[in-house]
């Protein structure tokens, strides 16, 4: 039996052999039906309870919240045991960690939450390896550390920061300057300017 992978790349050769006019035009869009289908089949896999996203988010406590973010195998869940002393699984193969394991220290009177959250791969905010689901989660966070390995080159953390940014998570920049100007008529005007008064 093929998988979901295989049936997509089917699809997509598929499109690419068929030639466009007029007489094509129904069977390309079943196709296109076919294929958003199974890509969102890919993003949520069937089967076993729960929805799109068990597992990964994880209800806010404490004042903070802090996620570890990272390529598969880099720590990520050894710092979390050693910071928080929660279990977190750590074994020597990667996505040793599934879910979301939250985690909570306190930092001179303030409870900060910890997330380990699984490893990401490259093309995360396209939805491989589940990327969408660890990426939103740590777009909730308040800080993003990003774990990488020594061994590696810090190629790999210009990876993470692009497939963050490919989802709207704007690293180590202000926030955009949002101006409310009360008007007489016609509602509020919300420009993103950069103006502050």
């Amino acid at each position: 039996m093929a998988s979901v992978v295989d049936k997509i790349a089917a699809i997509e050769a598929e499109m690419a052999r068929t030639q466009r006019n007029k007489a094509t035009m129904g069977h390309l869009g079943l196709l296109k039906a076919r294929l958003a289908k199974l890509k969102r089949e890919l993003m949520t896999p069937k089967g076993g309870g729960g929805g799109p996203g068990e597992g990964f988010d994880v209800a806010k406590t404490g004042d903070a919240r802090i996620g570890f973010v990272g390529f598969p195998s880099v720590g990520k869940s050894t710092l979390m045991n050693t910071l928080a002393g929660v279990f977190s699984e750590v074994a020597a193969y990667e996505f040793t960690t599934l879910t979301t394991v939250p985690g909570v220290i306190k930092y001179k009177g303030a409870k900060i939450q910890l997330l380990d959250l699984p490893g990401i791969i490259e093309g995360a905010k396209d939805g491989k390896g589940r990327g969408r689901q660890v990426i939103a989660v740590a777009r909730t966070c308040s800080l993003i550390f990003i774990v990488l390995d020594v061994l590696k080159p810090l190629l790999h953390k210009r990876l993470i920061e692009h497939e963050l940014e490919g989802f709207g998570i704007r690293l180590n920049k202000d926030p955009p300057g949002i101006v409310l100007r009360k008007k007489d008529k016609g509602g509020i005007n919300l420009p993103s300017d950069g103006i502050s008064e």
